[in-house]
Order: C-alpha cells, then structure tokens, then sequence
C-alpha cells in the first residue's frame, strides 16, 4: 500500500514539473506592411502541436520547454523563432517571389489568396492614395478587370457609374453594394434633382487600406438580396504596435479641361448663316429669309449694323471652362502597444471644376481604435466625420448650364457696350432681362446671380466586441451607423435662366434630407487545422439593418432685391413638401471553406435574406453559392518542375439579388390631393403580395497561373449571369385610374471573359513591374413580354438586344444632286430581306437598331518602375466597341439648318453644289435639314486615356534620418494627361447627367470634359 502511494505520488511530481514547464505564448502575425495576417500556420518543431492565426493574425498556442516555432504561409518567408523566455510574440514575415498568401477581405471575415475559390479582384490603398480626384472609384478606373467605371461629365461630386460585370437590371438599382469595415453604407444619391451626385466623394481615399471587389456568385452571395450588381469591401488603415507615427502630406496644382471643340468664328458663322438664309430664299420665296436674318444678326451684335467689321470673334467656350487650382491637406497619426492600437487621421481638399462656378470642398476626420481587453476580448471602434460642400451647377439640359454658352454667337461681345453690362442682363428697350438676346440665355449671368450649393455632414462608423471562447472558435458583434445630413440651397435671382417671366423677382429653394442607417451584424468564427492537413474556416450569424429617410423642401419667389437670397426675404412662399421613408433587411448568413492539404478548396455559403420592401408572400428569398478549387502545384507530380510555380484552376456557382427599388413597392399606396378645396385620396399604386426581387445566378470558371518562382502571374475567367424575375412598372388595362403597375416579368444575362496578367520584368537595384487586365461583356435581355422600354433621347430596352440600344432612323449621307439629307428606309421585303433604299423623307425612315453603348471591351495596364528611391507610376484604361449618342448635335452640328446657334467648324464642309460630296446636308434655315435624331450623331466612343501618372523619389534615409524623419517623398501627378480617341465631342467619357437610368446610356448633351489635373506634393513621416 504504501509502495503504490509512492508511486502515485511520484508520477503526481513529475505530471506536476512536466506540466509547470510548458509554457503559453500567444503573439500576432503581420506582413512586411504591417497588415494582419490570417491563416498562418504556427507549428511547434519537431511536434504535430500548431495552430494557426485568425482574422486579426492572433495566435496562441501552449508549448514545450526550449520550444522553436516554425511560422510560415505560402507567399511569405518561412520564420525560426526560439520562444525562450518568451510569453509574447510579434512575429513579422517577409514576402516571397509569390503572393499567394496575402490577406484578401471577403464577407464577414477575411482569407489567404491561395484558399480562394471566388473571383475576387484587388486594389491596394497605395495604388489610389494621393491621387487629385474628389471619390475614390476614379483612381482605380482601369485596374480591376471586369470592372467597368465612367464618369458622368467632368462636374465635381457627381455620379460616378460602376458596373461589376455588366448591367443586371433594367429599372432597379445597377451600382455595387459597398461595406466599409463591415458596414454597408449609403451609396444612392441624396440629391432631389435628376442630376444624381456621389455620395461616396464623402469618404477619404487616403484611409483605404484596400479595396476587394467580389465579382462572382462565390464570393459575393454571402450578401444575398444586394449583390447581384457585386460587392466592393472598403477597409481602413489601422494602428500597428510601436511607436506613434505621424504622416503629414500636402499637395498642390491645377486642373484644365482634358479636350475643347472647333466652333465657327465670326466670318465663319456669319458665311454660314447668311448662306443657309439665301439657299432657304430660293427654296421659299413667299419669306425674306435674307432680310430677317440680318435684322436678328444685328440684334445679336447688340445693335451693331456693322457686325460683319466690327472686330468682335467672341469665343464663349473659352469664357465656362477654365484652368483652375487644386490643393490637399492631410495628416496621420498610428501606433499603439500591445493591447490598444489606434489610427487618427484628418483630411482637407478644396478643387475649383473646370467649369465656372463648380467647386468641391471636403474635410474628414477618422479614428479606429482596437483594443485587447484580456487575452480573449477584444474591443473596437471606427468613426468617420466628414464634411462636404458641393457648389453644383445647372443640369446639362438646362440653359444655366455652362456649357449651353457655345450657342451664342461669336458676333455678340461679352459685354454690351450699349449697357457696359454683361451681354443678356437688360433688354435696353425694356430694362427687363431679355432671353431673345444674345440668341439664348447667357449661363455667365448666373455666376454671379444664382447658386446651387449641396452641404453635405456625415458620420460613418461602428463598434465591435470579439470574443474567442475557445482556440479558434470567436464570437464578434458589431453595431453601425451610417448617418447623412444633407441641406440643398439653390437661389435664382432676377436675371437668371429660371425668371423667364420676369414676375418672379427671384426663387429661392431649400431642401433638407436625412438618410439614416443603422446596421447590426452578430457572427461566430471559427479556424482550425486538423491532422496538419485539413483546414476549417467558418463564419455563421445574423444581420439586421433599418433605414429611414426624411425630407422636407420649401420654396419662395418676390425677393426685395439678389441681396436677398434666403427663404425668410420671399415675399411668397410658393411650394413646400416633407416626405419619409423607410425600409428594414433581416439576413441569416453562413460560410465554409474546406482545404486538403492545402490542395483541395472547396466553399459553401448561403444568406436568406428578409425584406420589408418585398410582397408578404415572398418576403424572404435564399442565396445558396458553391465553389471549388485545386491547387494542382501541390500535387506530387508537379513539386520538382521550376517553371510553374502556381496552377489553381476553380469554379463557382451560385444566386444573388437585387433589392435597390423603391420603398414599399409591393403594397397598395393612396396619395393625397384636393378638390374644390375639400381634402381627398386615391390609389397611387396597385399591390402585389407576390413581388420578390431580382434573382441572379452566375456560373464562372477560372484559373490562377504563376511562371517562374511566380514572376509571372496572372487569371483568367468566363461567366456567365442571367437575372430573372425583373422588376418592371408595366402597363396594364386602366383600373382605378391606374395604367401601371410593378411586377416580376422578364430577364437579361451577361456574359463575359477576363484575363489578369502581372510581370516581375526586372527586380534587384532596378525594379520593373506590369499589371495587365482585359475583359469583354456581353449584355442581352433576353424577355420582356414584348414590352418596349424608351429612354434617353433614342435608347430602349427591347428583347434581344443589349440594355440602352441606339433606335434610331439610318442616316444615309447627302444627296450629291441636291444636298438633301438622306435617310435608309429599312423596310422588310416579303422574303424578309431589307430594302435599304434611301429617301429625304424623314419620316419615311424606318428606326432599327443602330449602336450599343455597352462597351466591347475594357482594359488597363499599369507599370511601375523604380530605382533608388526613384518610381514612375503609370496606367493607361481602355474603352473599346461603345457607341455615343451626341444629343446637342442637332443644335450646335446643325449645317445652319436649326436656328441663329454657334455650329461646330466640321460644318463647314457643307454641300454647296450639285456632284458635292460630303455628309454636312446644305445649309437651309429653319428647315432642319438632317437634324432630326439619327445615326449621324452616333459616334464611336472608344478610347485611351492615360488615367494616372506619378513620378516620387523618396529621399535616402540617411539624410531624413538626420532631420528626425522616417521618410520624405516627393512627387509630381497627373490624372487623364493624354486622351487618344475619334469621338469628336468634348469627351468619350460621359452620359449627360440629367439621363441617369439604366436604359439612358451613352449620351452627350452639353457635358463637361473630364479635368486634366496635375499636382505636386510631399509625404513626410516622423
């Protein structure tokens, strides 16, 4: 008995000194930038004893006496570290040839590159910060392939349309699903005018840590009802351990319009014109077309008989756009300790438009802070204050818009010398503004008479706790906000475009929105390594979002005088509304992703999504995705070759949807009104309690390559999406004076091809590499039930053609003989050929499909080289196979043949006798010959634009070193330096900003060139 007791109480001591000398070591992985890195394996040598890290690059692990622990990932260097005496490690690893195990952001947690199954595609914050635009997707046009970007005009703060693999509504909302930091924020425009603006220029691009695209059904389901148009995830830049570093940048430069066109001067406008007057006096002799108009010419040179000798050329284009300056503010603050890390950061931009009168100030400020509570929780916060104020200026159809100045004539002087005033302030006979003089209204007179300004406060931002109950499996809450508030003030004065009537001694409007959205997402983790080859990563939890709108306007007229702009002076209140709306989403999400030996990947996700703006019999949807992948370099047959060094090929299928229609569309509504001043009510819209949202699947197959030690990089994809189920407002026999009503009918597909190629040509001292993407989109609606949609000027959406065709009737040339304006009738033979005889008759014409502003192909390339402290950043974007739609054609490309405005100097080339030949139809005032909406003023908006370009030396470290530096930087910028194009307006890149569906696309009407900005700026680091 007592032999055993001895025994017992020996292996007891000696359990006991085993046990005493292990040891716990906990510690975080980074990346040579200092990004977390998950998924890192943590092994004890010599052992089966690891781990590895989770989405913050946390691990801890119990080890032996004397432990070494071996830390590697694919893509990084594999690390040797003795643990010693150590409880705490800061491990840091170096990149390898290969990049495989980056971190990639995806839904609700983040994975290595080499375990992707989606396609995802990636822009880091480097590639955009600096850069002199106001929102962040123009920095990264021409960098994502498949990811289509174009700006509206070259106004400041406006629209920016983005297309993730192509067009997948027809009348619901087109723009990607943005999440910053895990929150969906507010991305449709505020405004209440039909010239949307961004509300993402509220967000500072140089915060972005980086950028994750999520194209495919894969990657982008676990969002559900909103991310069939993609998914694009925003991360911030966070604090790292050691010491507070600051950064403090600045830059400065000016912007110029990209591109000007050729108008007529004086002599050329007056032979013009005076010409179109004399061909129209032989064709009508019943009018004296020749006296009439030199009686309005007289009128336009502000009275002056002599205009053909009186010196005056004015060219008005020159008096809107302008070269003006641009300057930029910013400091930084980052560091922390092991147990709270922060980053502090504060922004001020100011850039003048290249238009009179635009401007757009910013200033932001953000803080996001971590914090380790204890060994298991872990506390959060990230908070955005920003402020913007957007000087906005006309809509580009109405005659303030700047640009609608190149109508007048280049015989009216800019100013009156009969008044010494601005040409158009006073009618001299009358003392009241006159819009018959110079030809139209003069947009000059509202710079100093009207403004439009758009003050934007917005606060973005969360909290989150994170929980890890055991090794590998944490709990994470968070809870965001994404607050707007937004004021619009817009004042007309007297002599401005919109007092016509001269009654109304001015309009004033105010208008007030708030846009709230409050979201909250509950989710567990979990990531372990089993057996030391198979790895688990899974996510599952709850999201809950509600958001509510309010609004309210008021409008008054008869102000004392323009010194008198706000509502309070307005002898009459004229217009008041208030408005609310609200919507709510209710989600249940999950993820798997499976590895085998680092070999086989496999993921599993799913979401249902509950929507309150959906009918009650389909108010919730499910969003199932799968994908696989095989990393085939891992195979045995292929460890020893040294030429392929990556070989992943995957695929993906899955369903998405589309929600972003308006609120409440499924339910019966009733309006109010009055009649003969008694209150009433009526039905404004029909209830459906089975309306759902849009549905997309999407099939992609892909492969990931590497050559040489992954030199050479690349992937290659093809999908295809196909939506059903469109929601569409369509007509149905009148009930209740009602003619429409919303319904699920209908469907579209896109189909597309992607290719990704990066080099490494040269590394060492001198270091050169190219990042090369391409990708073509093929859209088709594929049924309407035989509905016909029009929009923009000759756009529509039709069965079997691509979304926002050209319609239009053929323009055939002129007639050699006589210099009508010929058209193609287009009419179908009885064997179903097409009789392509032409005719003068207009309306004779048949209208067929004639272009497509979907683009054929997009693509960028982006080099960059350095030597020495020295780089060059340079990346060109392509646009390729599009059409554009000129609708200002008709007035300013008219042959003389529409009116008394300016013409564009091609017109020149007019017919003026018979065996002519040319496409300008002769010139016959007032009888629009070859005006009419036609092909002639469809275009090829095709395009190569040097997008960006930047030229820094940093300066060697020992010489900053020696004024307490860390860094200095230096650096010259140029955004849309070159533009290589056959499109003849200002610019390829446009649809005029009052057309912003998703039918009206391709379209130019008076819009603004895009800016051409160059900037010179320092980054310092202390």
């Amino acid at each position: 008995m007592k032999q055993k007791f001895l025994l017992t109480l020996i292996w007891c001591l000696l359990v006991s000194v085993a046990w005493a000398q292990t040891r716990s070591v906990s510690g975080r992985v980074t990346g040579p930038e200092g990004a977390s890195l998950p998924g890192v394996t943590v092994l004890e040598r010599g052992t089966t004893n690891g781990t590895s890290t989770n989405v913050d690059g946390a691990f801890s692990l119990t080890v032996q006496p004397n432990a070494t622990l071996v830390v590697s990932s694919i893509g990084y260097e594999s690390q040797t570290v003795l643990v010693g005496n150590n409880s705490t490690l800061n491990v840091t690893l170096k990149s390898s040839a290969t990049q495989l195990n980056e971190a990639v952001v995806v839904g609700y947690g983040t994975q290595a590159k080499a375990d992707l199954t989606g396609s995802i595609a990636q822009v880091s914050g480097r590639e955009i910060e600096n850069q002199p635009v106001t929102t962040f997707e123009q920095a990264i046009q021409g960098k994502a392939a498949g990811v289509f970007i174009e700006n509206s005009s070259g106004k400041l703060g406006q629209s920016v349309k983005v297309r993730v693999r192509g067009t997948s509504s027809v009348s619901g909302g087109t723009q990607p699903l943005y999440v910053i930091d895990g929150i969906p924020i507010v991305s449709e425009s505020n405004s209440g005018t039909s010239a949307p603006t961004n509300p993402i220029a509220d967000l500072n691009p140089n915060d972005i840590e980086s950028i994750n695209i999520l194209k495919d059904a894969s990657a982008s389901a676990i969002y559900g009802s909103r991310a069939s148009n993609g998914v694009i995830i925003i991360t911030t830049r966070r604090g790292k351990s050691g010491a507070t570093h600051f950064n403090l940048g600045f830059q400065t430069g000016s912007s110029e319009p990209t591109r000007r066109k050729d108008f007529l001067n004086s002599t050329q406008y007056l032979e013009l014109i005076q010409e179109a007057a004399a061909n129209e006096n032989v064709r009508d002799p019943s009018f004296d077309y020749v006296a009439y108009t030199n009686r309005f010419l007289t009128r336009y040179a502000a009275g002056n008989a002599d205009y053909a000798n009186s010196g005056v050329s004015t060219d008005w284009q020159d008096q809107v756009l302008r070269k003006t300056p641009f300057s930029q503010y910013d400091l930084s603050a980052s560091g922390g300790n092991d147990k709270t890390r922060f980053y502090l950061s504060g922004l001020y931009s100011k850039q003048n438009g290249i238009l009179v009168g635009n401007k757009f100030e910013k200033m932001s400020a953000r803080l996001n802070l971590d914090h380790k509570a204890t060994d298991k929780l872990s506390l959060g916060v990230n908070i955005n204050l920003s402020r913007t104020v957007n000087n906005r200026l006309d809509n580009d159809n109405s005659f303030g818009t700047p640009l609608q100045i190149v109508a007048l004539t280049p015989i009216t002087p800019l100013i009156d010398p009969r008044t010494g005033l601005l040409s158009g302030s006073l009618d001299p006979a009358t003392g009241l503004p006159n819009t018959n003089y110079p030809v139209y209204y003069n947009p000059l007179l509202s710079i100093n008479n009207a403004y439009f300004n758009t003050t934007v406060y917005r606060t973005l931002g969360n909290v989150f706790a994170q929980y890890e109950f055991i090794k590998g499996l944490t709990f994470r809450s968070e809870l965001g906000i994404d607050l707007i508030n937004q004021n619009e003030d817009n004042y007309s004065g007297l002599l401005t475009a919109r007092n016509t009537d001269f009654t109304s001694n001015g309009n004033g409007t105010n208008s007030y929105l708030q846009n709230n959205r409050f979201t909250t997402n509950n989710y567990f983790s979990y990531r372990n390594i089993f057996a030391e080859r198979h790895s688990v990563e899974a996510v599952a939890g709850m999201s809950f979002e509600g958001r509510k709108i309010t609004a309210n306007s008021v409008s008054g007229q008869q102000f004392p005088s323009d010194a008198y702009r706000y509502i309070a002076s307005a002898a009459l209140i004229n217009a008041g509304s208030s408005s609310s709306s609200s919507s709510s989403l209710l989600s249940y999400f999950g993820r798997v992703n499976y590895a085998f030996a680092s070999k086989y990947l496999l993921t599993l996700s799913g979401r249902i999504d509950g929507s309150s703006r959906f009918g009650r019999n389909n108010q919730y949807g499910f969003f199932p995705a799968a994908s696989i992948g095989w990393m085939l370099t891992e195979e045995a047959f292929l460890k020893d070759q040294t030429v392929l060094s990556t070989l992943k090929p995957r695929a993906s299928i899955g369903k998405t949807g589309n929600q972003t229609f308006p609120d409440f569309i499924s339910r019966a509504l009733y309006s109010a009104g009055s009649y003969a001043g008694t209150a009433t009510q009526r039905l404004s819209q029909f209830a459906d309690p089975n309306l759902k949202w849009e549905s997309t699947t999407q099939i992609d197959a892909g492969i990931e390559f590497g050559f040489l030690d992954n030199r050479i990089t690349g992937e290659v994809d093809v999908y295809q999406k196909k939506t059903d189920g469109l929601v569409l407002n369509v007509n149905v026999p009148s009930a209740a004076g009602l003619t429409t009503r919303y319904l699920n009918v209908g469907s579209l597909q896109n189909k597309g091809f992607e290719f990704v190629l990066t080099t490494q040509n040269a590394v060492g001292a001198f270091t050169w590499t190219t990042n090369f993407n391409a990708a073509t989109n093929r859209n088709k609606i594929t049924n309407l039930q035989g509905q016909v949609i029009e929009g923009g000027y000759v756009n529509r959406a039709v069965e079997g053609q691509p979304i926002g065709v050209f319609f239009t009737k053929e323009y055939a040339g002129v007639d050699p003989a006589n210099g009508d304006a010929l058209y193609y009738l287009n009419t179908k033979n009885a064997d179903g050929s097409i009789n392509r005889n032409t005719t003068s008759d207009y309306n004779a014409a048949e209208r067929i499909v004639l272009g497509n502003p979907n683009p054929k192909w997009t693509g960028g390339v982006t080099n960059t080289l350095g030597y020495k402290g020295v780089e060059l950043n340079f990346t060109f974007q392509g646009v390729f196979g599009n059409k554009v739609f000129d609708g200002g054609g008709q007035y300013q490309s008219a042959n003389g043949s529409n009116g008394f405005d300016n013409q564009t100097a091609n017109q020149l080339k007019r017919w003026q006798n018979p065996g002519d030949i040319t496409d300008v139809p002769q010139a016959r005032l007032f009888e629009g010959n070859g005006v009419g909406n036609s092909s002639r003023y469809i275009y090829d908006g095709s395009y190569v634009r040097l997008k960006t370009t930047t030229l820094s030396y940093s300066l060697p470290k020992a010489l900053v070193s020696k004024a307490h530096f860390d860094h200095v930087r230096v650096y010259l910028t140029g955004v849309n330096l070159l533009t290589f194009t056959d499109y003849k307006g200002w610019d390829p890149e446009v649809n005029a900003d009052y057309l912003s569906g998703n039918i009206a696309q391709g379209n130019d009407f008076y819009s603004a060139p895009q800016a051409k900005t160059y900037t010179i700026g320092v980054n310092i680091g202390f």
